[in-house]
Protein backbone atom coordinates (compact mmCIF):
# COMPACT_ATOMS: atom_id res chain seq x y z
CA UNK A 1 0.00 0.00 0.00
CA UNK A 2 1.20 3.10 -0.81
CA UNK A 3 2.38 6.09 1.25
CA UNK A 4 -0.15 9.50 1.08
CA UNK A 5 1.06 12.70 0.37
CA UNK A 6 0.95 15.73 2.23
CA UNK A 7 -1.78 16.72 -0.42
CA UNK A 8 -3.35 13.64 0.08
CA UNK A 9 -3.84 14.46 3.97
CA UNK A 10 -4.39 17.50 3.01
CA UNK A 11 -7.45 16.97 0.56
CA UNK A 12 -8.90 13.91 2.79
CA UNK A 13 -8.82 16.19 5.79
CA UNK A 14 -10.81 19.00 4.10
CA UNK A 15 -13.23 16.44 2.99
CA UNK A 16 -13.70 14.88 6.33
CA UNK A 17 -14.42 18.66 7.80
CA UNK A 18 -16.93 19.36 5.03
CA UNK A 19 -18.74 15.99 5.51
CA UNK A 20 -18.81 17.37 8.98
CA UNK A 21 -20.17 20.74 8.82
CA UNK A 22 -22.79 19.62 6.19
CA UNK A 23 -23.99 17.55 9.16
CA UNK A 24 -24.02 20.09 11.69
CA UNK A 25 -25.35 22.62 9.07
CA UNK A 26 -28.32 20.06 8.10
CA UNK A 27 -28.82 19.57 12.42
CA UNK A 28 -29.06 23.33 12.77
CA UNK A 29 -31.87 23.36 10.13
CA UNK A 30 -33.55 20.67 11.13
CA UNK A 31 -33.93 22.62 14.69
CA UNK A 32 -34.94 25.67 12.99
CA UNK A 33 -37.64 23.98 11.13
CA UNK A 34 -39.32 22.28 13.63
CA UNK A 35 -39.06 25.13 15.78
CA UNK A 36 -41.52 27.12 13.20
CA UNK A 37 -43.47 24.00 12.01
CA UNK A 38 -44.22 23.85 16.02
CA UNK A 39 -44.27 27.52 16.82
CA UNK A 40 -48.18 26.89 17.67
CA UNK A 41 -47.99 24.04 20.11
CA UNK A 42 -46.19 23.58 23.53
CA UNK A 43 -42.92 22.94 23.84
CA UNK A 44 -40.90 20.01 26.27
CA UNK A 45 -41.01 22.21 29.22
CA UNK A 46 -44.83 23.13 28.92
CA UNK A 47 -46.11 19.46 28.00
CA UNK A 48 -43.93 17.94 30.84
CA UNK A 49 -45.30 20.75 33.20
CA UNK A 50 -49.27 19.75 31.98
CA UNK A 51 -48.77 16.08 31.37
CA UNK A 52 -47.24 15.42 35.63
CA UNK A 53 -49.94 17.48 36.93
CA UNK A 54 -53.15 15.67 34.87
CA UNK A 55 -51.52 12.48 35.85
CA UNK A 56 -51.14 13.87 39.79
CA UNK A 57 -54.43 14.98 39.48
CA UNK A 58 -56.40 14.53 42.59
CA UNK A 59 -59.32 12.70 41.40
CA UNK A 60 -59.37 9.20 39.97
CA UNK A 61 -57.98 8.99 36.55
CA UNK A 62 -59.27 5.28 36.39
CA UNK A 63 -56.04 3.26 36.17
CA UNK A 64 -52.92 1.87 38.24
CA UNK A 65 -51.67 5.65 38.86
CA UNK A 66 -48.74 4.82 37.03
CA UNK A 67 -46.25 7.13 35.49
CA UNK A 68 -46.88 8.56 31.76
CA UNK A 69 -45.22 9.32 28.35
CA UNK A 70 -47.30 11.86 26.50
CA UNK A 71 -46.23 13.35 22.55
CA UNK A 72 -47.59 16.67 20.57
CA UNK A 73 -47.58 16.29 17.15
CA UNK A 74 -48.58 19.37 14.63
CA UNK A 75 -50.86 19.07 12.00
CA UNK A 76 -48.54 17.75 9.23
CA UNK A 77 -47.81 14.61 12.00
CA UNK A 78 -44.40 15.86 13.04
CA UNK A 79 -43.35 15.27 16.43
CA UNK A 80 -42.52 18.83 18.10
CA UNK A 81 -42.54 17.56 21.73
CA UNK A 82 -42.00 13.89 23.96
CA UNK A 83 -42.24 13.83 27.57
CA UNK A 84 -42.88 11.64 30.37
CA UNK A 85 -43.47 12.09 34.39
CA UNK A 86 -41.10 9.95 36.14
CA UNK A 87 -37.97 9.83 37.57
CA UNK A 88 -36.69 8.98 34.34
CA UNK A 89 -37.06 6.92 31.24
CA UNK A 90 -37.69 3.63 32.82
CA UNK A 91 -39.84 4.69 35.27
CA UNK A 92 -43.09 4.36 32.67
CA UNK A 93 -43.68 1.58 30.06
CA UNK A 94 -41.04 1.96 27.53
CA UNK A 95 -42.95 0.48 25.20
CA UNK A 96 -45.71 3.73 25.61
CA UNK A 97 -43.14 6.08 24.00
CA UNK A 98 -44.06 5.30 20.56
CA UNK A 99 -47.38 4.22 21.69
CA UNK A 100 -48.18 8.07 22.34
CA UNK A 101 -47.04 9.56 19.79
CA UNK A 102 -49.45 6.75 17.69
CA UNK A 103 -52.04 8.04 19.52
CA UNK A 104 -50.67 11.61 18.65
CA UNK A 105 -50.56 10.77 14.83
CA UNK A 106 -53.90 9.34 14.79
CA UNK A 107 -56.01 12.17 16.42
CA UNK A 108 -54.48 14.66 14.01
CA UNK A 109 -55.19 12.35 11.10
CA UNK A 110 -58.78 11.93 11.80
CA UNK A 111 -59.55 14.88 13.43
CA UNK A 112 -60.86 17.89 11.24
CA UNK A 113 -61.25 21.30 11.48
CA UNK A 114 -65.03 21.15 12.03
CA UNK A 115 -65.08 17.14 13.86
CA UNK A 116 -62.68 15.56 16.14
CA UNK A 117 -61.95 12.10 16.73
CA UNK A 118 -60.25 10.59 19.93
CA UNK A 119 -58.70 7.50 19.53
CA UNK A 120 -60.89 6.37 21.99
CA UNK A 121 -63.92 6.77 19.65
CA UNK A 122 -62.08 4.89 17.05
CA UNK A 123 -61.90 1.59 19.37
CA UNK A 124 -65.77 0.11 17.93
CA UNK A 125 -65.61 1.42 14.33
CA UNK A 126 -62.54 -0.64 13.91
CA UNK A 127 -63.71 -3.82 14.93
CA UNK A 128 -64.65 -6.97 12.04
CA UNK A 129 -67.83 -5.09 10.44
CA UNK A 130 -67.07 -1.69 12.30
CA UNK A 131 -67.41 1.05 9.27
CA UNK A 132 -63.71 1.36 9.74
CA UNK A 133 -62.60 -1.94 9.96
CA UNK A 134 -58.99 -2.04 8.84
CA UNK A 135 -57.85 1.88 9.81
CA UNK A 136 -55.09 0.10 12.38
CA UNK A 137 -53.52 -1.23 9.49
CA UNK A 138 -52.95 1.52 7.88
CA UNK A 139 -50.40 4.33 7.93
CA UNK A 140 -47.46 1.90 9.29
CA UNK A 141 -44.73 3.53 12.00
CA UNK A 142 -41.75 4.50 10.74
CA UNK A 143 -39.87 2.36 12.77
CA UNK A 144 -36.05 4.41 12.15
CA UNK A 145 -37.71 7.20 13.61
CA UNK A 146 -39.47 5.42 16.60
CA UNK A 147 -36.51 3.62 17.80
CA UNK A 148 -33.68 5.63 16.43
CA UNK A 149 -30.94 7.84 18.38
CA UNK A 150 -29.87 7.63 22.02
CA UNK A 151 -32.05 6.08 23.96
CA UNK A 152 -30.88 8.81 27.05
CA UNK A 153 -32.58 11.55 25.01
CA UNK A 154 -35.98 9.87 24.82
CA UNK A 155 -38.45 11.99 26.66
CA UNK A 156 -35.60 14.59 26.12
CA UNK A 157 -36.39 18.47 24.67
CA UNK A 158 -33.68 16.78 21.95
CA UNK A 159 -35.70 13.23 21.78
CA UNK A 160 -35.05 11.57 18.46
CA UNK A 161 -38.71 11.54 17.25
CA UNK A 162 -39.03 15.40 17.53
CA UNK A 163 -39.37 16.77 13.82
CA UNK A 164 -39.71 13.60 12.56
CA UNK A 165 -43.19 11.95 10.87
CA UNK A 166 -43.93 8.86 13.40
CA UNK A 167 -46.99 7.59 11.80
CA UNK A 168 -49.02 4.59 13.17
CA UNK A 169 -52.38 3.88 14.04
CA UNK A 170 -53.85 3.53 17.68
CA UNK A 171 -57.28 3.06 18.62
CA UNK A 172 -57.71 3.00 22.04
CA UNK A 173 -57.92 6.13 24.58
CA UNK A 174 -55.58 8.48 25.02
CA UNK A 175 -55.10 10.56 21.29
CA UNK A 176 -56.76 14.19 21.01
CA UNK A 177 -56.92 16.58 18.52
CA UNK A 178 -55.44 19.56 19.63
CA UNK A 179 -57.74 23.33 19.03
CA UNK A 180 -56.76 26.39 20.08
CA UNK A 181 -58.78 29.27 20.88
CA UNK A 182 -60.05 30.31 17.56
CA UNK A 183 -61.28 26.55 17.40
CA UNK A 184 -58.57 26.16 14.71
CA UNK A 185 -56.89 22.77 14.46
CA UNK A 186 -53.15 22.70 15.48
CA UNK A 187 -52.05 19.35 15.78
CA UNK A 188 -52.99 16.55 18.59
CA UNK A 189 -51.75 15.12 21.93
CA UNK A 190 -50.88 11.37 22.44
CA UNK A 191 -50.87 10.01 25.95
CA UNK A 192 -49.60 6.28 27.16
CA UNK A 193 -48.59 4.10 29.69
CA UNK A 194 -51.71 3.37 31.89
CA UNK A 195 -54.83 1.62 31.29
CA UNK A 196 -56.88 3.23 28.02
CA UNK A 197 -59.23 4.92 30.25
CA UNK A 198 -56.53 6.27 32.60
CA UNK A 199 -54.37 7.68 29.16
CA UNK A 200 -57.72 9.49 27.98
CA UNK A 201 -58.66 11.45 31.48
CA UNK A 202 -55.30 12.47 31.62
CA UNK A 203 -54.56 13.77 28.04
CA UNK A 204 -58.13 15.21 28.63
CA UNK A 205 -56.49 17.25 31.84
CA UNK A 206 -53.58 17.58 29.77
CA UNK A 207 -54.88 19.35 27.18
CA UNK A 208 -57.36 21.44 29.48
CA UNK A 209 -53.78 22.45 31.14
CA UNK A 210 -52.74 23.41 27.51
CA UNK A 211 -55.56 25.74 26.62
CA UNK A 212 -55.80 23.59 23.36
CA UNK A 213 -59.43 21.97 23.98
CA UNK A 214 -61.26 24.61 22.06
CA UNK A 215 -63.04 21.61 20.39
CA UNK A 216 -65.58 22.92 17.67
CA UNK A 217 -67.49 19.27 17.04
CA UNK A 218 -67.20 15.41 17.39
CA UNK A 219 -69.61 12.44 18.11
CA UNK A 220 -69.42 11.63 21.83
CA UNK A 221 -73.35 12.63 22.35
CA UNK A 222 -71.47 14.81 25.30
CA UNK A 223 -71.85 18.80 24.09
CA UNK A 224 -70.12 19.97 27.41
CA UNK A 225 -67.10 17.29 25.61
CA UNK A 226 -67.34 16.25 22.35
CA UNK A 227 -64.58 14.18 21.52
CA UNK A 228 -64.78 12.26 25.13
CA UNK A 229 -64.86 8.60 25.48
CA UNK A 230 -68.19 6.74 24.60
CA UNK A 231 -68.96 4.03 27.24
CA UNK A 232 -72.77 3.53 26.28
CA UNK A 233 -73.20 1.20 23.55
CA UNK A 234 -72.73 2.51 19.82
CA UNK A 235 -70.63 2.75 16.96
CA UNK A 236 -68.39 5.21 19.25
CA UNK A 237 -68.09 2.70 22.08
CA UNK A 238 -64.63 1.91 23.90
CA UNK A 239 -64.72 -0.81 26.79
CA UNK A 240 -65.26 0.29 30.29
CA UNK A 241 -62.90 0.76 32.51
CA UNK A 242 -61.16 -1.31 35.40
CA UNK A 243 -64.24 -0.21 37.53
CA UNK A 244 -66.99 0.34 35.68
CA UNK A 245 -68.92 2.25 38.54
CA UNK A 246 -66.46 4.65 38.49
CA UNK A 247 -66.46 6.14 34.77
CA UNK A 248 -69.71 8.55 35.24
CA UNK A 249 -67.41 10.02 38.26
CA UNK A 250 -64.33 10.16 35.80
CA UNK A 251 -66.52 11.80 33.36
CA UNK A 252 -67.94 14.11 35.50
CA UNK A 253 -65.10 15.62 36.79
CA UNK A 254 -63.31 16.43 33.29
CA UNK A 255 -63.04 20.21 32.44
CA UNK A 256 -65.91 21.36 30.08
CA UNK A 257 -64.62 22.23 26.60
CA UNK A 258 -64.33 26.36 27.14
Amino acid sequence: MGRYTAKDLFVKSFMVAASLGVVIATSALTLADTKSECKDLPGHAELKAALTAARNHASNNGGFDLDMWGTVVNRDGIVCAVAFTGNDRGAQWPGSRVISAQKANTANAFSLPALALSTANLYSAVQPGGSLYGLQHSNPVDTDAAYGGNAKNYGQPNDPLVGKKIGGVNVFGGGLGLYNSDNTLVGAIGVSGDTSCADHFIAWRTRDALNLDHVPGGVSGDNARLDNIVFAAGPWQHPHCLDAATEDGLAAGLPSAP
